[in-house]
């Protein structure tokens, strides 16, 4: 049985794969386990990792490193990928304030380390490494060590102790921002849900008749250029004279273009946001009673000639291509009322860039949605295909860009934004940009979501056993139980207090709070969590778009501090 032994034991890349494996099937199967109807899901992961190395297992530490890295690199990069299309309009619709809150979660927090280091026995090095571990930060820890060794080479006991400190922190960072999701859901999540306006922003579907005087003889195009909100007039009923003026519906459906001329009494479909909805009747007139957002909804039975399809951007050449280059209405005659991107629709417009994967809604002829199908493509099975050149292209990058030192004047050390600050920035500008320079990122979300899950999972397991030995012993010990105690208050306080002030006094919806308050503790474990609690990817959007400038100045302030 020495085989079986040498198999576990001895450090060979297959024992590396084996105890990772083992590990992260082992955390996982726990996913079912829960307290009070509360799971921490994949962080089972970690807490299987410790107690892997607590009794004894261990894989080479160069393979646990590359294992360790490797997973944060592709969990990090998967998400700014994701969340890159919706990134930027988020900074307009609150991105500044949300900034402004996670940097309130950093102040706070350091404030606390160095009250812990004045007013206790704790050392710089020990109350710095606690820090680093509540707020789930290596990239924060490898800064201060460098700091504190490049200001003084002899202390490599105290840089020692401060990893040790960091790894008996994370643990309980990783909990207590997850308790605070608890109860912040507790709190906020079911007054967000009664006044949340997310499906405000997605397209709604009106009829109208045109009662308003002021659009009587005018074409589609002077209205439009009239109004300041977006709108799609999809169909138009036009009647004639033997017609019951009072009921439009009962002439001919034309797909509009913008030199149709609107005459009293005609019916209009229009597309529009439901909050703008108010603003449409304005525009025409008098609003139909007529449910046109149902499922339920035949749109192919409304006109014997008209249709209305579903195509699929697949062709590589229109990525990143305009709509309105495209000049698909006048070449074929039809009308495109939607564009569902990632599951969500958005109304079309000449400026908006196509995405792989786009799938929008067509109205017109049948010959006319094939002919337009030919053009974008519409082959479901080259979207099954992932696109695995970009991401690797992305990753490249993101390296490059973490690796990149930033001389901060009055310092010796420069910064670098490390391995988990690099690809994200670069996944988000891909995500957000790189259809517009015609690369392909589309992913389906389930293997996104695979993705996200199989990085955040190996990293765990690899954290988990690096901080094993040791672990239980530096804990149950005195001073153990102040940092215990110490990492909670790290952890919780901070998110805590900016999550209350966020929720109640900013207005800050429940999704985008948890996510800020998750981006500005860096903390992808409890994101994952916080996730699991609503229907959407908001908590992504705003981690993403609080991450990189927190990372970038816990870095900054970790170095300042052990310089200073």
């Amino acid at each position: 049985m020495n085989w079986l032994y040498d198999l576990f034991f001895e450090h060979t890349f297959v024992q590396a794969i084996l105890v990772l494996s083992l590990i992260c099937a082992a955390g996982l199967a726990c996913n079912k386990i829960k307290i009070r109807g509360v799971s921490l899901g994949v962080t089972f992961v970690f807490f299987a990792g410790i107690l892997a190395g607590h009794l004894g297992l261990s894989i080479d530490p160069q393979m646990l490193l590359l294992a360790q890295n490797f997973g944060l690199v592709l969990f990090v990069y998967s998400l700014g990928l994701q969340v890159g299309p919706s990134f930027f309009p988020s900074l307009k619709k609150g991105g500044i304030s949300m900034n402004i809150l996670a940097f309130g979660v950093l102040a706070l927090g350091t404030l606390m380390m160095l009250c812990f280091n004045w007013f206790t026995d704790m050392t710089l090095p020990v109350s710095m490494g606690l820090f680093s571990g509540a707020v789930t930060n290596t990239p924060m820890l490898g800064a201060a060590q460098q700091s504190l060794l490049q200001a003084d080479p002899s202390a490599v006991a105290e840089s020692n102790e401060m990893a040790v400190a960091c790894a008996v922190g994370y643990p309980f960072g990783v909990i207590g921002v997850i308790l605070c999701v608890i109860i912040l859901k507790v709190l906020f999540l079911k007054k967000d849900r009664s006044k949340s306006e997310d499906h405000n922003m997605q397209a709604f579907v009106t009829e109208l008749r045109v009662s308003n005087p002021s659009v009587y003889g005018r074409t589609i195009k002077e209205i439009m250029e009239a109004v300041s909100i977006h709108l799609v007039v999809s169909r138009v009923w036009k009647f004639n004279g033997a017609s019951d003026e009072s009921d439009g519906r009962q002439g001919k459906v034309i797909i509009p273009t913008g030199d149709t001329v609107l005459e009293k009494g005609e019916h209009v479909l229009v597309l529009s946001k439901e909050r703008d909805v108010r603003s449409v009747e304005m525009i025409f007139g008098e609003k139909v009673d007529k449910d046109w957002n149902s499922k339920n909804i035949d749109w192919n039975s409304i006109d014997g000639v008209l249709v209305s399809h579903h195509v699929l951007v697949t062709k590589p050449s229109m990525n990143g291509a305009k709509l309105g280059d495209l000049h698909l209405r006048n070449a074929f005659g039809i009308n495109i009322t939607r564009v569902n991107r990632a599951g969500i629709d958005i109304l079309p417009s000449s400026g908006l860039h196509l995405q792989m994967g786009d799938k929008l809604t067509i109205v017109g002829q049948e010959r006319a949605i094939d002919n337009v199908a030919e053009v974008l493509g519409n082959q479901e099975k080259e979207l099954r295909t992932p696109n695995l050149f970009s991401l690797f292209l992305g990753i490249i990058f993101g390296l490059l860009v973490g690796s990149v030192p930033v001389m901060i004047p009055g310092m010796s050390v420069p910064i670098k934004l490390g391995i988990a600050g690099g690809p994200i920035i670069v996944g988000i500008l891909m995500g957000a940009f790189g259809p517009r320079i015609h690369v392909a990122t589309y992913t389906t979300h389930s293997a996104s979501l695979m993705l996200r899950q199989l990085g955040i999972t190996v990293y765990l397991a690899g954290l988990g056993l690096s901080a094993g030995p040791g672990f239980f012993a530096t804990v149950f010990r005195p001073e153990g139980l102040l940092w215990i105690g110490a990492s909670l208050l790290m952890a919780m306080v901070p998110v805590l207090v900016i999550g209350y002030v966020a929720s109640r006094f900013c207005s800050t919806e429940y999704a985008s709070n948890v996510g800020l308050l998750c981006g500005a503790m860096a903390n992808p474990i409890a994101l994952d969590y916080a996730l699991g609690t609503v229907e959407d990817d908001q908590p992504s959007v705003a981690y993403a778009t609080v991450y990189p400038v927190c990372m970038f100045l816990r870095v900054i302030s970790a170095q300042i501090i052990m310089l200073l």
